[in-house]
C-alpha cells in the first residue's frame, strides 16, 4: 500500500520484484552465558533473509555493545566490543569477514567468521579464520581491517586484547597463498604491531583502518578517545611490520566520544568508478571521506573532505561537520560499517551490520540471529557535499516475478494498493514526479535534526510534500515500520538534509 499523507499532487511509478524466500535480522545489549555455547540444533527458516548475508546458523554481530552478565544474586558489567570486520577482493573471490559465536545463537565466543562468493550474492561459509589464541589477543579479537600489499599478498590488522586487557594492533597473513580462498590464517610470532603508548589510551584503542601508501610509507589509522574527544590515531611504516606513531592524529574532534570503526578513503569528484585506498590524486581530482562509528550514538557518520599528504591531516569542508550533526549512510540500525575497494568492477563497496528486535529465547529457538546489509556502491554526490548509494548490480539476479505500476495521481490522504505480490519479501522501486516545492512546509533552523522532525511527527500528520509506503494486512490494517518522506523548506538553508525519512 503507497500512502501519501500530504497536499500536493505527485505522479507516482513502481516497480516491485520479489523473491519466494524469508528474512530477519537481530540484536541483544546482554551476556547469556547459560545461551553462549547451547548448540543450535534445529534452525527456523521463517524471516530469513534472501537479500543479506547471514550465515547458515548462530550469532553474526556488528555492534559495540556494553552487556551485563547475570549472575545468581548478583550481575557483573562487562564492557564487549563487538563489530563488523572486513571485507576483501582477492584474486577473483569476494571475502566477509564477521564477528561470529561458533557455537550458539547469541553473543558470546566470538571468533572472525569467514565467508566467500564470487558474486557477493551466493555465499559459501569455511571455518572461522581467527580465533583468540595467543598472548596478545587471548582475551579477544575485535575487528579490523584487510591491505593488498603489493606483491599481491593479503595482510589483515586487527585488534586483540591481551592477557593484561590492553588493546592492541596485530596481524595475521594467508598460511596458503595458494589456496584460492584462503581458508587458514596465521598470526605471526612479531605480534603485536601497534602498542597503545605516548598517551594513546589503551581501553579505547581499536579497529585499525585499510592501510594507504604516500611515497613509499603505509599509513594506517585507529580509533580512540581522550576524554569525550574522538580521535582518529595516525601510524606509519615503511615495511608494515614497524610501525611509530605520527606526530598528530590524521583528525579529531571534541565532544564526540569514541570513534570506532574508522574508515578512510578517496573519491572521485564525478562519476561512480571507485579508487583504491592508495590513490592520491596525482591524475584524477578527488576528495577524501572520514567515517566513524560513534560509541555514543551506536550510528556511523561521515565527512567530506581534504587529505593533506604534506601535513598528514584530514581537514573536512566547511560543510561538513564531525559527530551527530550531519552525515550518515543510513538513517536506520546501521553500525561499525566498512567499504573496500572492488578492483574488478572499478567500484568501492559499503557492508554494515543491522540489529534485530527479536528477544533472546527466540533467538535461539529459531537457531540464529544478526544479518549483514545488503552491499552498496558509493560515490559522491555531484555537488560533493555528501556520497550516495545504491545496492550493487548483482542484487538483481534475486529478482523474480515483477508487479508494476505507474502513471498514478495521489492525493492527499490517498491509498493505493498494489496487487499480486505473494512473496514474503519484495524488492520495490518507487519514483515520486512532484510538480512543485511551494507548499513544502517550513523548517525551523533552530532544529539541528531534520530526521528527527520526521520521525517525531511520524506518516499521519500531514506535511506540504511527502510520501509514504507500507505493507497492507489481509484485514486492512497496516503492518510497522512504515517508510514515509516529508520534504521541508529551509528558507536559504542548506538543504542537502531536507527530504527525510522516518
Amino acid at each position: 500500500m503507497v500512502r501519501m499523507p500530504c497536499s500536493n499532487l505527485l505522479w507516482l511509478n513502481i516497480l516491485i520484484l520479489y523473491v519466494i524466500t524469508n528474512g530477519g535480522v537481530k540484536a541483544s545489549h546482554k551476556v547469556y552465558p547459560q545461551f553462549q555455547s547451547l548448540t543450535t540444533l534445529n534452525i527456523t527458516q521463517l524471516h530469513r533473509t534472501a537479500f543479506h548475508f547471514q550465515p547458515p546458523k548462530n550469532w553474526i554481530n556488528g555492534i559495540f555493545s556494553h552487556h551485563y552478565l547475570f549472575l545468581p544474586f548478583s550481575f557483573q558489567f562487562v564492557s564487549s566490543l563487538i563489530h563488523l570486520s572486513c571485507p576483501m577482493y582477492y584474486n577473483g573471490i569476494y571475502h566477509l569477514f564477521y564477528q561470529y559465536n561458533p557455537k550458539g545463537a547469541v553473543w558470546g565466543n566470538i571468533v572472525w567468521g569467514h565467508s566467500v562468493s564470487k558474486d557477493l550474492v551466493n555465499w559459501e561459509t569455511l571455518e572461522p579464520a581467527i580465533y583468540p589464541s595467543k598472548q596478545f589477543d587471548i582475551n579477544a579479537a575485535w575487528s579490523g581491517s584487510a591491505t593488498i600489499l603489493p606483491n599481491n599478498t593479503p595482510i589483515i590488522l586487527y585488534t586483540g586484547v591481551d592477557s593484561n586487557n590492553m588493546e592492541t594492533q596485530n596481524y595475521a597473513v594467508p598460511a596458503n597463498l595458494s589456496d584460492p580462498y584462503l581458508r587458514r590464517w596465521t598470526k605471526p610470532r612479531n605480534n603485536p604491531l601497534i602498542n597503545a603508548e605516548n598517551g594513546v589510551n589503551v581501553s579505547a584503542f581499536r579497529d585499525p583502518s585499510t592501510a594507504w601508501r604516500v611515497k613509499g610509507q603505509w599509513k594506517v589509522v585507529v580509533g580512540g578517545k581522550w576524554n569525550r574527544r574522538g580521535v582518529a590515531h595516525l601510524y606509519e611504516s615503511i615495511d608494515f611490520i614497524r610501525w611509530t606513531k605520527a606526530k598528530h592524529p590524521l583528525h579529531s574532534a571534541p565532544n564526540t566520544g569514541m570513534w570506532e570503526c574508522p574508515d578512510f578513503y578517496p573519491v572521485l569528484l564525478s562519476g561512480k568508478k571507485g579508487l583504491d585506498t592508495s590513490e592520491l590524486g596525482k591524475h584524477v581530482k578527488l576528495k577524501h571521506v572520514l567515517k566513524v562509528s560513534l560509541d555514543e550514538t551506536r550510528y556511523d557518520y561521515y565527512t567530506v573532505g581534504t587529505y593533506v599528504r604534506d601535513e598528514d591531516k584530514y581537514v573536512p569542508d566547511n560543510r561538513s561537520v564531525d559527530g551527530w550533526a550531519d552525515l550518515r549512510y543510513d538513517y536506520g540500525n546501521f553500525y561499525a560499517s566498512k567499504t573496500f575497494f572492488d578492483p574488478a568492477k572499478e567500484r568501492r563497496i559499503l557492508w554494515g551490520w543491522v540489529n534485530e528486535s527479536d528477544s533472546t529465547q527466540d533467538d535461539v529457538k529459531k537457531g540464529w540471529a544478526g544479518i549483514q546489509e545488503i552491499p552498496r556502491r558509493v560515490w559522491l554526490d555531484p555537488s560533493q557535499r555528501q556520497l550516495k548509494q545504491w545496492p550493487v548490480e548483482e542484487l538483481n539476479t534475486l529478482r523474480g516475478e515483477n508487479v508494476e505500476m505507474s502513471h498514478q495521481k495521489l492525493k492527499t490522504g490517498r491509498h493505493i494498493e498494489i496487487k499480486g505480490i505473494t512473496a514474503a519479501q519484495a524488492d520495490v522501486e518507487v519514483t515520486f514526479h512532484i510538480g512543485s516545492l511551494d507548499i513544502a512546509e517550513s523548517f525551523d533552523p533552530r532544529r539541528k535534526d531534520a530526521q528527527g522532525l520526521c520521525a517525531n511527527k511520524g506518516p499521519k500528520v500531514e506535511g506540504g510534500v511527502g510520501a509514504g509506503q507500507s505493507s497492507l494486512r489481509k484485514n486492512n490494517t497496516t503492518i510497522p515500520p512504515e517508510i514515509h518522506a516529508r520534504k521541508s523548506d529551509s528558507g536559504g538553508r542548506d538543504t542537502k538534509n531536507l527530504l527525510d525519512f522516518g
